[in-house]
């Protein structure tokens, strides 16, 4: 396991491209100056002892130096001791809606952007609970298998896209059997699937499968992504236009939020239905009901020591400092004058 004890000084690597951009633009000022006294080549030749190379190996030590003492600052840790820790956790899979009709734009940025921040936040208000991520259109995938791990959740989360399901349509019911096989069996522990939609269902029958989830134990929430009055879809954007989706007839497609539909599948598992605008999605409502969820402790394994490792990042930086106060910017007059290939006659 690695991480960084103080990410927060990588954001001085930020000025690494600064710097690279101020040394290039030096070098071309220099050069247009020494251009105005006249042929580049005639210069060098009245200036033996000026080098052309040294500067820029310099440079690139000085580069090497600074960014190995900011990599030291960020303290690179790796973990050494793998303990397996009980916690008092409950299971907790999302179903996300990914297909066309969550790029309609009647929430902002539209309504899949919203719903992977809504997500996000939820995630950070977790407690040793387990999360999983499945997402959906006209099939349904795993994108995160129930883990502790939050991290890794919102990095798999922040690369979700409509592009992730080949087939579209919206499924619900695939996307809650899917779910339903993901929970770990035969555990006392609550169990929860939340899915987030706009609640256009062509695919299947979402209530059946919300019945037979109730049978297993897990209760469905709904959250409905959009407004009942619905917006177009957008498919691709360029040079200032907008393409929208279009039916048959050649008329731009209006996807509207289902609410009756999502409501009744959360009733169904006396779960509660959500409808998200552009102010809130409805987290503290969730929240409220997962905290009320019946807690079991789960083993997980976690580290709990890390070995710290900039000693050696901070010894690379002292190096290549020290090798650039050994270099001089000029050419060294022995050197110029020792060539072994030289024939005295």
């Amino acid at each position: 396991m690695f991480k960084f004890g103080h990410p927060e000084y990588l954001y001085l690597l930020i000025v690494i491209p600064v710097l690279v951009l101020l040394y290039i633009l030096s070098v071309l000022y220099k050069k247009r100056s020494l251009q105005k006294f006249g042929d580049l080549e005639l210069i060098g030749q009245l200036m033996p002892f000026v080098s052309k190379n040294r500067p820029l190996l310099k440079f690139v030590f000085i580069t090497i130096s600074f960014t190995s003492a900011i990599l030291a600052l960020a303290d690179p840790q790796f973990g050494s001791k793998l303990e397996i820790v009980k916690k008092k956790g409950a299971e907790i899979i999302i179903a996300l809606d990914v297909s066309n009709s969550m790029l309609a734009e009647d929430l902002q940025p539209n309504r899949l952007e919203r719903a992977k921040q809504a997500i996000s936040k939820l995630i950070e208000k977790l407690e040793n609970d387990r999360f999983g991520l499945i997402i959906f259109a006209g099939d349904s995938y795993i994108q995160v298998p129930l883990t502790t791990d939050y991290a890794a959740a919102k990095m798999f989360l922040s690369s979700v896209n409509t592009g992730n399901v080949s087939k579209q349509g919206t499924a619900i019911g695939s996307a809650i059997d899917l779910a339903m096989n993901s929970f770990t069996p035969e555990t006392e522990m609550d169990k929860a699937l939340i899915i987030i939609t706009d609640g256009e269902n062509h695919e299947d029958d979402a209530i059946a499968a919300a019945e037979l989830a109730k049978e297993k134990g897990i209760t469905v929430h709904t959250i409905g992504m959009g407004s009942p009055e619905g917006a177009p879809i957008p498919l691709q954007k360029g040079y200032g236009q907008t393409i929208f989706l279009k039916d048959r007839d050649d008329k731009v497609v209006i996807s509207k939020l289902d609410q009756a539909a999502l409501q009744q599948i959360a009733s169904v598992t006396e779960g509660i239905f959500i409808r998200a605008n552009n102010n809130e999605v409805g987290l503290n409502k969730l929240l409220e009901q997962i905290n009320k969820m019946q807690k079991q402790e789960i083993e997980t394994k976690i580290f709990t020591e890390f070995e710290h490792r900039f000693q050696y990042l901070l010894g690379i930086s002292i190096f290549f400092l020290l090798l650039e106060l050994l270099i001089s910017d000029r050419k060294s007059k022995w050197f110029s004058n020792f060539n072994i290939f030289k024939i005295n006659a």
